[in-house]
Formats: structure tokens, sequence, C-alpha cells
């Protein structure tokens, strides 16, 4: 038999009621044998995350700022959610311990005390958990990632996973078979046993590794939805719920906005073709969606409408640009020597594109675009537009079908929306069209009233 790990986020966990319903979700299939937990996220009454406040805490401590008031909230949130589970108050006091005492290291390296502090939030949390079900009689255990060698590299806020480190975690089956594992999220340890995170929501990133180390039957992901939906409900009114999607479709949705699901978490899942169940805590009815390898044929070509971010792009035109040997490499240098990632380079035979997310730009880093440009390429003409919006048409059905590219543009000419760009990838999975911000919600209105309604 299979195991299923399970990933809960931080609405699944902000209060005594919700930790009461992971309770009974792992009740009901003994198959859920590796928890994944977030500290404590949004809840009634409370409007900041605890992983928040833990990060607040260790900039305003290393300003020499009072943190007290702050250090008492944390705590207060996990006496309010375990206490009326009757776990015994000196119990909570001594795993809340860990976030005096890391208060206490040294803050010399600001991103590395950071981490430590927004890291004890789920340590401090799966402990609890782990208590809570001892309590109720499971047979249940904390595991640390340095008791099975999460190890990561040193890059505190983004750090990644080291070699070795898969077949390290391959440790967690054997635990899995005796007990149910309660595992924190978020974090690793490096190879000097200093603690570094991952990036934010980077929970899903740890369950997915724990999946992919025991092999698991299933990568149960519970948030506060139902699962994925085919457009923006913001933007779309009572839109559809995916059934299921692959692997890929969910990239290029998520890439494009649909924030669901850590994007990173794909791949170690992906691997092994273990399929990604996303579900919601509070309507254990709903199915969820189902993220696989392979969907089948006769279920939607198109599976969703996305949107997101606000972009820019610089334009070049230059006679004979197609013969012009490193033309491209020299443009896209400029952006490397920069720091700066682009989404889209579409051309044509004398023009060139470079699209971007405009948030990355500075007041003067334009400007220094716009000389290096002209210095380096000469070209007959560069223009830059802002306020750019991205809209994709997503589904691994594209591949097969003809005409959908017309429709897409049909739909948004009827709704009197100007087509800035149009790019299509060589996975031929999605086609985006840049347009004007301000029409970005009327674009996606439009064509999911095409492939939809």
């Amino acid at each position: 038999m299979g195991f299923i790990v399970c990933k809960f986020g931080g609405s699944s966990v902000a209060t005594t009621e919700r930790v009461e319903q992971i309770y009974n979700i792992i009740q009901q299939n003994s198959q859920r044998r590796c928890i994944v937990l977030s500290a404590p996220g949004k809840a009634p009454g409370v409007n900041t995350k605890v992983t928040d406040i833990l990060i607040n805490i260790s900039k305003n401590f290393i300003c020499n700022k009072d943190v007290t008031n702050e250090i008492e909230a944390v705590k207060n949130r996990y006496l309010t959610i375990y206490q009326p589970l009757g776990i015994d108050r000196n119990a909570i006091n001594n795993v809340l311990s860990i976030l005096d005492k890391r208060l206490k290291t040294n803050p010399r390296d600001s991103l590395k005390y950071r981490d430590a502090l927004a890291a004890a939030g789920e340590e401090m949390h799966a402990r609890l958990f782990a208590e809570y079900l001892k309590k109720k009689g499971m047979p249940a255990g904390y595991v640390s990632p340095k008791d099975v060698g999460l190890i990561v590299t040193p890059t505190f806020g983004d750090a990644q996973c080291e070699t070795h480190t898969t077949e390290n975690l391959k440790k967690l089956k054997e635990l899995c078979e005796r007990q149910i594992v309660l595992f924190p999220g978020f974090f690793g340890i490096t190879k000097n046993g200093e603690i570094a995170t991952f990036s934010r929501g980077g929970s899903d990133f740890t369950g997915a590794l724990c999946a992919e180390a025991i092999d698991a039957f299933e990568y149960e992901n519970w948030t506060d939805v139902d699962g994925i939906f085919s457009a923006n409900p913001d933007y779309v009114t009572s839109p559809e719920q995916i059934p299921a999607l692959t692997y890929k479709e969910m990239r290029e949705l998520s890439v494009m906005g649909f924030n669901v699901f850590h994007e990173e978490a794909v791949r170690p899942v992906m691997r092994k073709k273990i399929p990604i169940r996303l579900r919601n805590t509070n309507n254990i009815e709903n199915t969820g969606t189902l993220i696989v390898a392979e969907r089948l044929p006769s279920e939607r070509d198109v599976v969703g409408i996305a949107s997101g971010g606000r972009f820019c792009s610089f334009n070049l035109n230059k006679f004979l640009m197609n013969r012009e040997i490193g033309f491209g490499r020299k443009l896209l240098s400029i952006f490397e020597e920069m720091n700066l990632s682009f989404e889209h380079c579409p051309s044509g035979v004398d023009n060139l594109s470079i699209i971007l997310d405009q948030n990355q730009l500075g007041p003067e880093t334009v400007n220094n675009i716009l000389r290096a440009i002209e210095e380096r390429l000469r070209p007959d003409e560069i223009k830059t537009e802002f306020g750019i919006a991205l809209v994709a048409v997503v589904g691994e059905g594209l591949l097969h079908k003809v005409g959908v590219l017309g429709q897409a543009a049909s739909a948004l000419a009827r709704a009197k929306i100007n087509i800035k760009v149009v790019n299509q990838g060589s996975s031929e999975i999605s086609m985006i069209f840049g347009i004007d911000a301000n029409d970005e919600k009327k674009a996606v209105a439009a064509l999911y009233e095409k492939f939809f309604r």
C-alpha cells in the first residue's frame, strides 16, 4: 500500500476547529502517513500570518527595537489553537521556547537570522500537532529536516536542495511505516547545520520532496479553495472547477498568475509521475483538482484562461537584423548584465521585442537599457511600452486543435480589445496575448465566454 503525503497550508491550520478538521481528514484514510504543516495563517480576527510576524521580529530585533508584543502575539496564536485541544500549557510553552532560543542567537548575518526565526513557525506547529495526535491515540512523531538529511544550499530565503538530498529523504518511508510523520514545511538544513528557508510558499515544495522520497501514491495539497478554477473568480462569475490537468498545464497557469500551488513544487513529483491533488480543508466532500502526467483526450482542449502582471516591452526595428550574427545574444546580454529576466521575445524579420515584468525596473533602469541598446546595436528605431497585461489560453488540446488562435482573436476583437503581442511557445500548449493592462479583466471574461460558456 502506497502512502499519501498531505500538506496543509496556513489557512488550514489557523484555528482550533481547522486543526480538529485535519485530524478528521487523517483519520479517514490510513494511507495519510506523512503530514507537512505550514505555520498558522490568517484567521477570523487575525489579519497577519505567523511567518510574517516572525520575519518582522527579526527585522526589528536587528534594529534594536522592542519585539515583546510581537513575540507574545506569536505565542498566543499557538496557545489559542492548542489549549482548547487539551494540550498541557507547560508542554506548549516548552515547544514555544524554540522561539526564545533562536531570538538569542547572533543576528550579525541578517538573512541567516531571519530564516532561523521564520522557520520556527513551521517547526513549532509540527511539534504541537504531533502532541495532539498522540493525545488522540494515534502513533505520531515529529521528524525534523536534520533527522532525515534535508540538506539545502546556504542561499537564505531561496534555498535549493543539495545533490544527495533526495536519496537522504528515502529514510522517511521507513518512518512512515511505523508512525504518522509530522514534518515541518518551508525549510531545510545547510551542510553547516544552519536553517535556510525556501522561497515563500515553500511548504508546497517540502511536501513534494517528501512525496518523491517515499514514492507516494498521491500528494494531497490542502488549502482553503476547492481546487483550481478555469479563470480568476474575481474576473469571471462562478468559473468551472478544473477536474484534472497536466503538470505542463499547471506550470503554464502558475507562471501566468494562478498562485494556488508553488511553481517549484511540480518538479519533484513530476519526476515520478506522482499525482497532486489540490483540496479544500473546509469542504472535504469536493474531490479537488488532480494534476497528472497525462489526462484523458476527451476532456477540454482549453483548461484555463490565465492572466497577470504588469509588463513592459522594448521594441527594436533594424533593417536586415536577421543577417546580423549575434544580434539577439547582444540584446539579451544587456538585460542579463542588469540582472533582469524576460518573459517573452517575439520577433519579425526586421524587428524584435523583449517583454519583461516592469516591477523589476528602477527609476534609472529604462534609461540605462535604452542607452546600452543604442550604443551596442544601433537600431533604426526603438520604442518602449508600459502597462501591458499578458493573457494566456492554456490547454494540451491546443496541440491538435485547428482555429483556436482565430477564435481567441475574434473574441478579443468583439470585446473591442486591441492585441499588442501574440506569442505561442514551441510546446504549443498555451497562446499568450499582450493587451493594455486596463483591458485585462474584460479580456479574461471574453475568452472565458468563448471557450467555456
